[in-house]
């Protein structure tokens, strides 16, 4: 039973990565950006791509989840899929970014950045009701 519960939950990771993979490729990443803001390494980058199996540590499937959360954020605030895939690109001049990119402190790779980041952009969904 153990085993089953593994394989499941290393299945769903796999997707996980997979799915955040694809969000971070309609962000313009790099392959070695993507592998310093999910805190993996290029060859699991490249695995999820091709949606090959990857084990992921609960940080990394941190990290995955902040992506998902904030592209889920970004459909919500914005329709039309070049704001929604442009946002994290676009400076931004309040207080945090002072003048940078969402993208730009994402891909420093602090957990704590990619954390703060994540916090600002979920909380756009707020801002809407």
């Amino acid at each position: 039973m153990q085993a089953v519960t593994e394989l499941a939950s290393s299945n769903a990771a796999s997707k996980s990565l997979h799915v955040a993979v694809n969000i971070l490729t309609k962000w313009k990443a790099t392959t070695e950006q993507m592998a310093t803001i999910l805190g993996v390494s290029t060859a699991s980058i490249n695995r999820a791509k091709r949606k090959g199996t990857v084990s992921l540590s609960r940080d990394q499937l941190d990290r995955v989840s902040y992506i998902l959360n904030m592209h889920a954020a970004l459909r919500t605030v914005f329709d039309n899929p070049e704001n929604v895939y442009g946002f994290v690109r676009k400076r931004n001049h309040n207080p945090f970014f002072n003048g940078a990119t969402p993208f730009d402190l994402m891909v420093q790779g602090s957990m704590a950045t990619l954390y703060e980041v994540f916090k600002r952009v979920d909380g756009l969904r707020g801002a809407q009701w």
